[in-house]
């Protein structure tokens, strides 16, 4: 079964709390017998609020261990957060991952999971005339965060189809811009489409009559690539390791009671925006959303590597070429899992 990702809707509450960046519990406390945990409040990062909101992740470390969330609007904010060691786990996009491994001290931010693959589309404004990648040339494209995964995945599609953003010399103008402000121009009429991740790329569709000209995953082999991936602070798991190995085991659950029980997912979900933002989305938007994701633990390697490929390409992992060595945690060999068990 599909189940799919979802970032808060386009709606004051959600729009002001996302822009701000807040995140929830985020004051500054004693790192001992705890675990904090950065996510964002999206479909896509369903096992996270699933987890923490149905109770399933604090039950599997037990009471001695308090799980502190803290919700992000975008990726490159949570690995800051995991260089400023103000974060244990995160749970973010392949880009985000890939940087903050190559980026960290010793490379100690590593993979140790999957938790999305897909749940992202290129949502076309009701009057453009957008009909197929040729008809791209002289538009207004939005897309989150520069460096995050819609961005890499919007500018590589650009260079396979002979096309360059307007400040490489090319024609097609690309704002990178938080989802809420996306939302706003759409509104407006003032951008042609957007490359978005759900739930907004349905709200574009459903409330604003956007035209959904591709799923990402389309794009993809197999119709799958790795949306959102757990990653963690390696010195922070080698020296829990128990109780990571719990929260690790609750994961892999929790995916499996997320897509045996959609129906449920959804009361989760907007009972968390409605409780932590303020607002809830529609049963539809939701619904629709969950289905253009599939929520799985399966970090999907291929999917990561031809990702650094294409980063590299559009020069975001430096000069100097990279080396993903070691990014996966060897969670099977080291027996993470094994002492959950």
């Amino acid at each position: 079964m599909k189940t799919r990702s979802i970032i808060s809707a386009g709606i004051a509450g959600i729009i002001l709390l996302t822009i701000m960046g807040i995140a929830l519990n985020s004051s500054v406390a004693t790192h001992e017998n705890k675990i904090r945990i950065a996510y964002f409040p999206n479909i896509g990062h369903s096992i996270p609020i699933v987890g923490m909101e149905k109770g399933f992740f604090q039950k599997s470390v037990g009471d001695e261990i308090k799980i502190e969330p803290r919700i992000f609007d975008s990726g490159p904010q949570a690995i800051e957060s995991l260089f400023a060691n103000s974060v244990d786990l995160a749970y973010v996009g392949p880009g985000p991952a890939i940087n903050g491994f190559l980026n960290s001290e010793n490379h100690n931010v590593k993979i140790l999971a999957g938790a999305a693959s897909g749940g992202s589309s290129f949502i076309v404004h009701p009057l453009s005339e957008i009909k197929s990648a040729s008809d791209f040339a002289g538009k207004k494209i939005a897309a989150p965060q520069i460096g995050n995964t819609q961005d890499v995945s919007l500018r590589n599609y650009l260079s396979e189809n002979g096309l360059k953003p307007a400040e490489k010399g090319g024609s097609v103008i690309v704002y990178n811009i938080p989802n809420p402000d996306i939302y706003t121009l759409f509104v407006k009429g003032d951008i042609d489409g957007a490359w978005v991740a759900e739930p907004w790329a349905t709200i574009l569709e459903t409330e604003l009559g956007g035209k959904r000209l591709f799923h990402e995953e389309e794009l993809w082999p197999n119709n799958e690539f790795a949306s959102v991936l757990l990653i963690a602070n390696v010195d922070y798991v080698e020296k829990n390791h128990k109780s990571v190995s719990d929260l690790l085991a609750s994961h892999h659950e929790t995916a499996d009671w997320i897509n045996q029980n959609p129906t449920e997912t959804r009361i989760v979900f907007n009972n968390f925006l409605k409780s932590h933002l303020g607002k809830s989305l529609s049963d539809e938007v939701v619904d629709v959303a969950l289905s253009n994701v599939v929520i799985t633990s399966d970090p999907l390697l291929d999917s990561v590597y031809s990702f650094a490929k294409k980063s590299d390409a559009l020069g975001y992992l430096g000069r100097n070429g990279y080396d993903l060595s070691g990014i996966f945690y060897p969670v099977d060999s080291n027996s993470i899992l094994e002492e959950s068990k």
